[in-house]
């Protein structure tokens, strides 16, 4: 009978307890104290502040145990600061203060319960769509977003803002320029991007207009370039605005009193492909801009300096955080047979490179470094694939499947805006962008909409906050297996991993 966890005590059988080795360390703890103070340890009375220093280090599962074990234990498990330090942990209010909320606890409760039900809508694709609609004809010329904020730009010369948090509103006109607003017909819109401070446009005439996303309407800035403007970049946060024309970049910032003023204004050797301004900046340094083969850091009042240049091998994709630069290198002729295309990482305090990974036969087309975990790095290649690398040890951790035609395929934008408590997005902006402004065909004109949507751009917004239990809110998207060896669907690729791997509470 011993081997299924019996044993005899006097003349009885009774079962086992099974117990685990963290409660065998607590009860040898507690007989120990007890016999060095000869006092039961659930009768110690402990100062207020030391009994709470000892209670942080309880988890969410520990603090809801001890507050069973009497009135005093349930007091300090329920006190608002520990709370308050388990929300800021698990990512939920991280700019709040414990003065913001009344109850912690129950605010993590709700947090983890609108966490989970969007995970469960995202995996099981259900929500609510919303397109945002330009009504009068013209075609999409690009579209931007953030926290919220979903800014378009039209061949009209016609830039829109919308507040998807707040749909009352509706989608505000952005005025342009005087001198834009002269021009019979306007420009085309080449670049727009918006964060939480300013929202700004480009035209293919060279113009950037800058405008306030708190007062809208008028621009608040305005400069023009010699040519079109092939590069738009904004800081994170903050308000300077960063373009590229030609060879020439210049990064605009406003002073003391709301003036402008230029902070740099260098050439490149070469036409600039891809600006970013550097999010926290360190010290002088403001701006990374690629052209062709070489990669360039951007001060004020400084010739540019090159981080990277390797003849031959061009430059396909960049991205910066606040410490390091990642580029996508093109190998050519010879250099293929050493391991293909690579993902090179830079400091940017040393300017030396750290860490170089990929080794793939397509080029990378698309590279993230600043919205995910410091040692994690997304990119897409060209072989369909999206892969994510550790940077502490240069080895791929997951290798994704993507679109038949590969990612970054023609113009296809995406985006995710935060949700209002979770620290997991809540809603995906996606956007279809003709390459053709002019379909054949069809007339588009300001009175003219028989021409189907996807010749005139598409912005859907969707929502997996809703309802789970609501059966008619299945999204018509994420059906296609891509295993098609022919063909093409506008399906987007959310399938991944969850189709293929057992669900897992990691996260979104």
């Amino acid at each position: 009978m011993e081997r299924f966890g019996w044993e005899k005590i006097g003349s009885t059988q009774q079962p086992q307890c099974k117990v685990t080795r963290n409660d065998t360390l607590v009860e040898q703890l507690i007989e120990d104290l007890n016999e060095i103070n000869e006092i039961p340890f659930f009768d110690m009375e402990l100062p207020y502040e030391l009994a709470l220093k000892i209670f942080q280090y309880l988890s969410r599962t520990e603090l809801g145990r001890c507050a069973q074990v009497s009135k005093s234990w349930k007091a300090l498990a329920e006190d608002e600061l520990l709370w308050y330090r388990l929300c800021l942990k698990e990512g939920y209010h991280r700019e709040a203060s414990i003065c913001d909320s009344p109850c912690w606890k129950g605010t993590l409760r709700d947090c983890r319960q609108i966490e989970g039900t969007l995970r469960y809508n995202w995996k099981n694709r259900i929500g609510a769509i919303s397109h945002l609609q330009y009504e009068l004809g013209k075609v999409l010329c690009d579209v931007s977003s953030c926290e919220g904020l979903v800014i378009a730009g039209y061949t009209s010369g016609d830039v829109r803002l919308w507040d998807t948090l707040h749909w009352d509103s509706g989608a505000s006109y952005l005025r342009p320029s005087h001198v834009t607003m002269g021009v019979t017909p306007r420009p085309h819109i080449s670049q727009v991007k918006v964060n939480e401070s300013v929202a700004a446009a480009a035209y293919e005439d060279g113009i950037v207009d800058v405008w306030s996303t708190e007062t809208g309407q008028e621009p608040i800035h305005h400069y023009q370039h010699q040519q079109k403007v092939y590069a738009l970049a904004l800081g994170s946060d903050g308000t300077a605005v960063a373009t590229a024309s030609g060879t020439e970049v210049r990064v605009d910032c406003p002073v003391d009193k709301g003036y402008w003023r230029t902070l740099c204004q260098s050439q490149l050797q070469k036409p600039a492909e891809n600006l970013h301004l550097v999010p926290e900046k360190q010290g002088a340094l403001l701006a990374v801009a690629s052209a062709g083969e070489s990669v360039y850091l951007l001060r004020p009042e400084q010739d540019p300096d090159v981080l990277h240049s390797v003849y031959g091998h061009p430059v396909t994709c960049l991205d910066v955080s606040p410490s390091h630069a990642a580029l996508g290198v093109k190998s050519c002729g010879w250099a293929m047979h050493d391991g293909g295309n690579k993902i090179q990482v830079y400091s940017l305090e040393t300017g030396q490179s750290e860490v170089s990974v990929g080794d793939s036969a397509g080029d990378f087309t698309c590279v993230n470094l600043r919205d995910g975990p410091a040692h994690l790095l997304v990119c897409g290649n060209k072989d369909r694939r999206v892969r994510v690398f550790d940077l502490r040890t240069g080895s791929s951790v997951a290798s994704l499947y993507a679109h038949h035609l590969g990612p970054n395929y023609g113009r296809c934008t995406t985006g995710t805006l935060s949700g209002t408590y979770a620290s997991a997005p809540s809603t995906l902006l996606t956007a279809n962008i003709p390459d053709e402004k002019s379909p054949r065909g069809a007339c588009i004109t300001d009175d003219d909409l028989t021409a189907h949507r996807r010749h005139r751009g598409v912005i859907s917004l969707y929502d997996f906050s809703v309802d789970m239990s609501s059966v008619g809110h299945v999204l018509p998207i994420c059906r296609s297996s891509y295993e098609e060896s022919t063909g093409y669907n506008y399906n987007i690729g959310l399938a991944m991993p969850y189709d293929t791997i057992a669900a897992s509470p990691a996260g979104l």
